[in-house]
């Protein structure tokens, strides 16, 4: 006799509507669970969808599918199933996957975790960076709960993406000259000059579970929800420029970058400028130069500061509301880094984020 166990999942496109899958799966005894297989599908939801017949189509492309099918094997069987004419509006064959993937316990959601929520704590950059690794790291082991870390820091730094060169990036002697540190960060993206107090940046280590089933172009928006709403609440009305920039109708306010670790998490930060001394930023970063070049920015005494001037608040107040929109979206609880952790973070300034190997892996 084969065994039929039911499942439930449901996926909220950001910007799109809600898509919820209801799977039935067969199990024969003796049959190792990687070997099931979907036996029945209704695919429904909030999304509009035409014609109507197409719906049926939505449903036998899913069944037949072994339960591990990847997010790439659901969405084109949905492609390859969906008559030609028909038209998914609100919602695509990756979503779909996606509500899939959840229903087989394969991808959660934010609701299913326990989170926490840690506000800025002064540190140094090259510290902050590398908390990125272990926070990450011991989420993915399952040894801490998720969670997002706002964080503060003294002092002057230059923030180098993973994968960029460090001669093409820095002026060397400039950065020495303002006393700026050069670090590598783990996560790939742009440069970043930062001088104290002029950014606000947050990161979220995360399971990988979370973005099952999600692109890497979607999962920005997606993990971010939460900081425009945060947004929202201080007067600005932000949202996503892909890939990975987030921008108000004044212009830029800031960037996203990610990494996804061998252990099972994964790290997403943020970084918005408050008020940025863009004469100091030029001097630093040679691609910088070359970006404005073409604006006319001429002022030596030039700011970027659009979540200042958007505003008008204290960069404590915005650093506030965001750990404040977090907790209450999602019943987060205040922390703290642990010792262990910290100490664990001060080893790794010293044998990886401090040393010439590592700043200079790209030179």
């Amino acid at each position: 006799m084969t065994d039929t166990h039911q499942h439930h999942g449901e996926y909220k496109v950001v910007g799109g509507k809600l898509v919820v899958v209801d799977l039935h799966t067969d199990l024969d005894p003796g049959t190792h669970p990687r070997d099931a297989r979907i036996t029945a599908a209704s695919v429904n939801g909030d999304f509009f969808l035409e014609p109507d017949e197409a719906l049926d189509s939505l449903n036998a492309a899913l069944i037949g599918l072994p339960t591990r099918a990847t997010r790439e094997e659901i969405a084109e069987s949905v492609r390859a199933t969906l008559p030609a004419q028909a038209q998914m509006f609100g919602f695509d064959e990756y979503a779909i996957a996606t509500a899939v993937r959840r229903a087989l316990g394969h991808a959660t959601r934010w609701e299913d975790h326990d989170w926490e929520v840690m506000p800025a704590v002064q540190l140094p950059v090259e510290k902050h960076v590398a908390l990125d690794q272990v926070l990450t790291e011991e989420v993915g082991r399952g040894n801490r709960p998720p969670l997002m870390r706002m964080w503060d820091y003294s002092g002057r730094a230059v923030v180098i993406g993973s994968f960029q060169s460090l001669a093409n990036e820095v002026d060397s002697e400039a950065a020495e000259r303002l006393g700026a540190t050069v670090v590598r960060r783990i996560t790939g993206g742009g440069a970043m000059y930062m001088d104290e107090g002029s950014f606000v940046t947050y990161s979220l280590s995360v399971p990988a579970s979370l973005v099952d089933g999600l692109s890497f172009a979607d999962s920005y928006p997606f993990l971010d929800a939460w900081a425009m709403e945060a947004l929202t609440s201080i007067g600005i009305t932000a949202s996503y420029k892909p890939l990975n920039d987030i921008v108000s109708t004044e212009g830029k306010i800031g960037g996203a970058a990610q990494k996804r670790l061998a252990s099972g998490g994964m790290v997403h930060h943020v970084t918005m400028s408050y008020d940025m001394n863009a004469n100091d930023m030029l001097q630093v970063l040679r691609i910088g130069r070359e970006k404005i070049s073409d604006k006319g920015i001429t002022s030596a005494a030039k700011r970027v500061d659009p979540l200042r001037s958007q505003t008008g608040l204290a960069r404590q107040e915005i650093l506030d509301a965001f750990v404040e929109t977090f907790a209450t979206k999602y019943g987060a609880r205040i922390a703290e880094i642990r010792p262990e952790e910290l100490a664990r973070a001060e080893q790794l300034v010293q044998e990886k984020f401090s040393t010439e190997e590592w700043t200079a892996r790209v030179p």
